[in-house]
């Protein structure tokens, strides 16, 4: 898991909105633009960088692409984070 990666994904709250919605079910990226007063491109742009983080999967059924929330990153990070409070133990984030 890169930290740096994830943590810019988090930053943003309309990002941290579209994992609340992927974490309801599935959907399109027409189905997660409904949900937000902004252009398509901009949901794209942030659907982007939630994929490069890994904390959404992407994957085409037909002619549409299907967006689902990846949970083992956010177990990562817990054990991160964990790992960060833990006197003992050195982090291993990139």
């Amino acid at each position: 898991m890169s930290s740096d990666k994830l943590f810019k994904a988090l930053s943003d709250r309309t990002r941290r909105k579209i994992i609340a919605l992927l974490r309801e079910r599935d959907m399109t990226a027409g189905d997660i633009a409904s949900h937000f007063d902004m252009s398509k491109p901009s949901i794209s742009e942030h659907l982007k960088i939630l994929r490069n983080a890994d904390v959404v999967f992407s994957e085409k059924h037909g002619q549409y692409v299907i967006y689902s929330l990846n949970a083992t990153v956010f177990h990562e990070m817990i054990n991160f984070l964990m790992n960060l409070v833990d006197r003992n133990k050195e982090p291993d984030g990139d």
